[in-house]
């Protein structure tokens, strides 16, 4: 199939019109979808056309944008009170025959040392880790924004940065 001048200036009329890429092989005929995408491409045609459904899809969007503000001041929120608790549980060393769904496994010392164990602390529901854990292996989308300044930082961090 080759593409001839009136098939391509059909295809940018109607591409400009806001048709889709199976309407416009539909009316050209004998092309497929992908042929006109391909061409349309290739003629770098604007990709942001306005049709019908752009103002549906745009007030979609918008509500979309809304709960996801929601759900990451929420999740935020959540790690900013964990950073606030200050009484974790103690440690539980247990060895990894010994862990189970409900133990933090977060390794303490290196595997090839014979004092290597895991935390063995209660851990968070849908997480491996327990509450101190958690703090140090995930850290919230957009945590560089939140700068902490260095006064606010708990003792109980400042401590566990020292001993690192």
């Amino acid at each position: 199939m080759s593409w001839t001048e009136d098939k391509v200036n059909k295809l940018k009329e109607l591409w400009g019109k806001g048709n889709t890429a199976s309407q416009i092989a539909e009316i050209i005929g004998g092309i497929s979808r992908n042929a006109v995408i391909g061409k349309a491409h290739r003629l770098n045609l604007s990709a942001k056309i306005k049709t019908r459904t752009a103002t549906s899809n745009q007030v979609f969007d918008n509500s979309q944008n809304d709960k996801n503000t929601k759900n990451k001041r929420g999740k935020r929120s959540k790690f900013k009170s964990l950073i606030i608790e200050k009484d974790f549980e103690p440690e539980n060393p247990k060895q990894l025959e010994e862990l189970d769904e409900s133990s933090c496994k977060w390794p303490i010392g290196h595997p090839n040392e014979s004092s290597f164990y895991f935390c063995g602390r209660t851990s968070l529901k849908d997480f491996s880790y327990c509450k101190l854990h958690l703090l140090y292996a995930y850290q919230p989308k957009g945590k560089k924004d939140d700068v902490i300044e260095k006064d606010e930082v708990p003792a109980f961090i400042q401590k566990k940065i020292k001993s690192a």
